[in-house]
Formats: structure tokens, sequence, C-alpha cells
């Protein structure tokens, strides 16, 4: 079985940690350990998760980051319709709800 790269635009899937479950997009691969994730929500462009690639499972999904957006430039709303219309939106809510 052939196992999917992580590149740029790659969708994964967090396996381990806090953010279990929740899908992100890989901004960067910083090395052969370690990349960087945003969902548009808890991590941001501006605050991207350090993750482990040991704890992300790659999906067959990617998105082109060098495509031209509607605002000119990349923006979390962005990562976040991506996700969403490809069915990787939020299943369960960020907080307890009361």
């Amino acid at each position: 079985m052939d196992r999917i790269a992580l590149e740029k635009g790659r969708v994964v899937l967090s396996r381990e940690g806090r953010d279990r479950g929740r899908y992100f997009i890989v901004l960067d691969v910083l090395d052969e350990t370690r990349v960087l994730l945003a969902d548009g929500i808890s991590h941001t462009l501006l605050h991207p998760k350090k993750k482990n690639i040991k704890h992300v499972r790659a999906k067959p999904v990617r998105m082109d980051l060098t495509q031209r957006f509607p605002s000119g430039h990349l923006q979390d709303s962005d990562l976040r319709t991506f996700l969403e219309s490809q069915g990787f939106g939020l299943e369960k809510p960020l907080c307890k709800e009361d």
C-alpha cells in the first residue's frame, strides 16, 4: 500500500493530542518529522500548529495553495470553506456547550 505524501495543501487527520479527530491543511513541511498545520478556526494562518508527522494521517484530498483567491491571498476563511466543501468540517464543537 502506497503512503500519501505530506505536502503543502494536503488535508490531514490529527490522530493524537487535544485536537485528535480534527482535520487540518498542511501549510509547510518543516523537516522529516514536523509539519505546520492550520484549519482556520483553532489554528489560524498566523498561529499554525507544529505537529509530528507520526501523529497525522494524510487524506487523498489536496488544496491548491497557489490558486487565485477572491481576496487576493489565502485567508482562514478559505481554509474553512475548503475543508467544509470536501466534507471535513467540524463534527463536534470546540468547547463544551451548556
